[in-house]
């Protein structure tokens, strides 16, 4: 007969094993990882203004695009294949853009390019890139990329037909019915200022006087001299920094106690770092990603908008950019297009197109023949500075 102490011990080490069996069959299985990409890459080709007076906008393109080749391959890559991104400096120069292209398209071979940064420089390849009929996705905003629709041109930010409109939206809350306007002469300013001529007279607002500035100029006092001799209630300043944040400060400097109201083109760090103190009161539309802590939670682009800045400001140690999130959409839409279409080109280009729902960082975008932007005015918010903050103005 077993002793009670021996027959305990038994029934101790079976109870032990029943609860192990039991607590392990309850354990879920182990989800396996993305797995190693393997074989050829996809490889697409990228332009930004890296250096040059548009690095502003390049810059946080280029390490935007960066960043999402490592996380789409750490993903599992596009249909277990890596993606490459060989990416070119067009240093903002039109005459650049267009080697860049052919360096990309006939170097590379290349099955789709993202960017150029400019208006200018993305007019400058359009012709080559249709010639050669292989997909771009421009990272900028003049609405004659894509006006008339070509074949192979498409885009992410939002145009400068819908920035005016938006601006003009808030004018008519503000009673400003007289502006003047101060563009640059890249081919943003001039793409700006036509469809300020366009657009504000039809809505009511005389445009009192129109002056220009070159992108290198270091002062606008003389410009801004003549506009406080008219009865403007407004500037309306069109291009991308440096030149707005020099406006600001002249205007300060002149005394001139009127709004300035700047184009999406001035929605990032730069322009804020430049100004000063000078950037605050100055009204703007932009896209939400400057603005994503204020917008409301249940906005379907807010999931998007939180998870570029994150991942941006954990890689580089510094916020997320507006121009940085016209390359993340570029580039998200061609792997997207890549995934479901392959290594056909034209297959890719009819993908791009039938594109719908996507929410991007710059709205939510529905692509068709002919439309190639695929975005509304209501991609804007009006944003104001605040305390050298960026504050939605509600």
């Amino acid at each position: 007969m077993r002793s009670p102490t021996r027959m305990l011990v038994v029934l101790t080490a079976l109870l032990a094993g029943l609860v192990w069996a039991v607590g392990c069959g309850e354990q879920p299985a182990e989800q396996p990882g993305p797995q190693p990409v393997t074989g050829d890459p996809y490889v697409i080709g990228a332009m930004f203004a890296i250096t040059g007076d548009a690095s502003s906008l390049g810059i946080p393109e280029k390490e935007t695009a960066e960043m999402l080749e490592q996380m789409i391959n750490g993903d599992g890559g596009i249909n277990g294949r890596p993606l490459k991104i060989v990416i070119e400096d067009t240093t903002g120069d039109n005459a650049e853009a267009l080697k860049a292209a052919r360096r990309l398209v006939e170097g590379n071979d290349v099955l789709l390019v993202v960017g150029p940064s400019r208006t200018g420089t993305t007019m400058a390849a359009v012709e080559y890139m249709e010639g050669a009929e292989v997909p771009l996705i421009s990272c900028a905003a003049g609405i004659d990329i894509v006006e008339p629709a070509k074949k192979w041109i498409f885009k992410t930010p939002q145009t400068d037909r819908m920035a005016i409109e938006k601006i003009i939206e808030y004018m008519a809350g503000q009673n400003i019915t007289r502006v003047a306007s101060l563009s640059d002469s890249t081919g943003f300013g001039k793409s700006g200022l036509r469809e300020i001529e366009k657009l504000m007279p039809a809505a009511g607002i005389r445009v009192v006087t129109k002056e220009e500035y070159g992108p290198k100029d270091t002062s606008m006092e003389t410009q801004l001299t003549k506009i406080r001799g008219t009865n403007a209630q407004a500037v309306v300043c069109w291009g991308t920094p440096p030149g707005p944040a020099i406006v600001a400060k002249n205007l300060r400097q002149l005394g001139m106690d009127i709004p300035l109201i700047c184009s999406h083109g001035v929605a990032n760090e730069t322009f804020l770092k430049i100004a000063g103190d000078a950037a605050n009161d100055v009204v703007l539309p932009a896209g939400r990603l400057i603005v994503v802590d204020q917008i409301d939670a249940d906005d379907p682009q807010r999931p998007v908008l939180e998870e570029y800045a994150q991942e941006f400001s954990k890689r580089y140690g510094k916020s997320a950019d507006t121009f940085g999130g016209h390359a993340w959409d570029a580039v998200k839409l061609a792997a997207l297009a890549m995934g479901q279409a392959g290594e056909d080109r034209e297959a890719i280009r009819d993908a791009i197109e039938s594109t719908t729902d996507f929410i991007g960082t710059g709205g939510v975008f529905n692509y068709s023949a002919e439309d190639h932007n695929g975005l509304t005015k209501d991609a804007f918010v009006m944003v104001k500075v605040v305390d050298g903050k960026w504050k939605l103005a509600r």
